[in-house]
């Protein structure tokens, strides 16, 4: 009982925070995840945990996830994670003898999936932001025909996801995911099981390629300049993904005023009213960053961590000056500016 209500209080304060950071999160097709039926949700990935937030949050299902082993990096931790129905995996780069402890971790996932859970894969392995979806690993296969083989009648169903981020280095952002429709798990069972993965692998990533920007390795630079250029709206895949095959003939994007200068008024006086936050992201967080699709990440940990607690400090401090009238006014005009300066 207790779990459930950390998860769930968790959950609620995730929801908030996404909320205060995204403009606008679409969720496109949601209803083609079942609720129902055991699920294996697998989408592409970009913007490091973010991707995994928005879908434990606005998903329409309690889901595990698999998470990389080397973020268990102390029992506390580990413990903390657990509590997210976070499942570590292992890969080469954690050591080879660790590999093994993969064997128990989709054993559990095959018990989790017959019990009709929801169990969350990013079948690349790794994030990138760039808008292309890269080849994916074998590791969700091995899951699915193993969970098969021990449960040949389920009705397991694979649902690909694409993400699609407007300015994922940016903030304010918005975000678009389109759920496809599920692939059902026993419609390659008749297949010999090398036959099968590479089936599975191919079928999926034509899947995803179609549900989020997907631009050709080789010619990747020219490409997103000229989307760029064109003001792309990269919350629209199927649009952009047309204008790539169309080779730039036929592209068709909305061009949405745009309020720049009054937003940057507003943003401007909302970093005034968190300076303190601020100037420890930008001095002190960010700086450390060395990857950019961590950026977001840790941004977003800054807006629900000490955002909060320092309009909590600043109200206490105005409460003792001025009565509690004055701060709590001060404290929803904050939260005003905030609303504003994002969703505006």
């Amino acid at each position: 009982m207790l779990n459930k209500i950390w998860l769930y209080s968790m959950r609620s304060y995730l929801e908030l925070g996404l909320f205060f950071y995204f403009r606008r999160i679409h969720m496109i097709y949601l209803n083609n995840i079942p609720k129902d039926k055991p699920v294996l949700i697998l989408p592409n990935h970009q913007n490091a945990l973010l991707d995994a937030l928005i879908i434990a949050v606005k998903v329409n299902r309690i889901s595990y996830f698999l998470t990389r082993a080397s973020a268990f990096y102390s029992p506390l931790i580990a413990k903390i994670l657990k509590s997210y129905k976070m499942l570590p995996v292992y890969r080469i780069r954690d050591g080879i003898r660790t590999i093994k402890k993969n064997n128990e971790v989709f054993e559990a996932c095959s018990e989790l999936l017959n019990q009709n859970h929801s169990l969350v894969i990013f079948p690349e392995g790794n994030h990138n932001l760039k808008r292309t979806v890269r080849p994916l690993s074998k590791g969700f296969t091995r899951i699915v025909f193993d969970t098969l083989e021990k449960h040949p009648d389920l009705d397991l169903q694979l649902v690909p996801v694409g993400f699609n981020y407007k300015r994922p280095e940016c903030f304010v952002d918005e975000v678009s995911l389109y759920m496809g429709e599920p692939i059902k798990a026993q419609e390659y069972r008749g297949y010999e099981r090398n036959e099968a993965v590479v089936k599975l692998k191919a079928d999926l990533h034509q899947s995803i390629s179609k549900l989020t920007t997907h631009i050709p390795h080789d010619h990747y630079g020219d490409i997103i300049k000229k989307l760029i250029a064109q003001e792309a709206d990269f919350l629209n895949p199927q649009l952009v993904n047309e204008c790539i095959s169309n080779n730039f003939k036929k592209c068709s994007f909305e061009k949405k005023p745009q309020n720049t200068m009054l937003r940057q008024w507003f943003k401007g006086l909302l970093i005034l009213n968190l300076w303190l936050p601020y100037l420890i992201w930008k001095k002190v967080i960010e700086p450390k960053i060395k990857e950019v699709e961590f950026v977001s990440t840790y941004r977003f940990t800054v807006v629900i961590t000490l955002v909060p607690f320092y309009l909590l400090i600043l109200t206490l401090i105005l409460t003792g000056i001025f009565g509690w009238f004055i701060a709590i006014t001060y404290l929803l005009m904050v939260i005003i500016l905030a609303l504003i300066a994002v969703k505006y």
